[in-house]
């Protein structure tokens, strides 16, 4: 796994538009080095388009006056491809190769690359399908696991790539609240010392798994305040936190709030 540095990411002036209709301008958005941010909003409002663009794979486009995801001692380029090489991405389904096994999915990366036969590479490889709990099971086809499992086996994939830039669009939304549950606390302790923007439309998983968490809201789209969960209101321990804690359940109240507000927000604007 790296042992570099974990790397903070500022997106400055972003500007994203489809169709002629804007999706929000004159953005900022601040990912605190080796810290779990979450992103939270309405359906619409521009949350996987954020996700995509500080990943580089949608082009900002501000016209040339600015923008773009900077990282320290880096020049940014318009529409965040200066993180390029530095992002992991796992999407809200596992895309896993239904003809490739456990293995041979979680060495995607490497496979395209040319390193899929590397020693080091394939011995990393095998460790992270252990530590999510799929030892013995490297042979076995995506048609011969649980949904749980796919999900694992796409956790192990993104962590292969041994990025320090993390970013994660509702890959646990279609699990049961179980599974889900245990994947929450797998991520928070293998995402350690990471830089990660996890979206949600969860309250209760942000505030388990993020150290810092943006709603996303209105048209074009703005992101409220962030909410600090280490604000030294309380001691809170480090993600994965308890779920029943009482200070969360009360952070939670206050976050749903929030959550109305700007659902009500696009409702009027629709």
């Amino acid at each position: 796994m790296t042992t570099a540095a974990p790397i903070a990411v500022h997106l400055h002036a972003a500007r994203l538009s489809y169709g002629g209709a804007v999706v929000f301008e004159d953005l900022d958005l601040d990912l605190p080095a080796g810290r779990i941010t979450c992103l939270l909003g309405p359906s619409g409002v521009g949350k996987t388009s954020l996700l995509r663009l500080v990943a580089g794979l949608t082009d900002n486009d501000s016209g040339g006056g600015g923008g773009g995801t900077e990282l320290p001692g880096t020049a940014a380029d318009q529409g965040g491809r200066a993180v390029q090489g530095r992002v992991a991405y796992m999407a809200q389904q596992d895309l896993l190769l239904p003809w490739a096994s456990v293995l041979g999915n979680v060495l995607l990366g490497p496979r395209l690359r040319g390193e899929h036969r590397d020693p080091d590479i394939v011995e990393r490889a095998r460790d992270l399908i252990a530590q999510v709990g799929l030892k013995g099971r490297e042979a076995e086809l995506p048609s011969r696991l649980s949904g749980g499992m796919r999900q694992r086996v796409a956790l192990a994939r993104t962590l292969a790539e041994d990025r320090p830039i993390v970013l994660m669009d509702e890959p646990f939304s279609a699990l049961d609240a179980i599974t889900r549950f245990a994947l929450q606390e797998l991520a928070a302790n293998l995402l350690a010392e990471r830089t990660v923007l996890l979206v949600t439309h969860d309250p209760l998983e942000a505030l388990r798994l993020g150290h810092r968490i943006h709603v996303m809201s209105g048209s074009p789209a703005r992101l409220e305040t962030a909410l600090d969960v280490d604000d030294g209101r309380t001691e809170l321990p480090a993600p994965p936190r308890d779920p029943a804690d009482a200070d969360i359940l009360a952070r939670q109240a206050d976050l749903l709030k929030r959550l109305a507000r700007a659902r009500d927000t696009m409702a009027e604007l629709t």
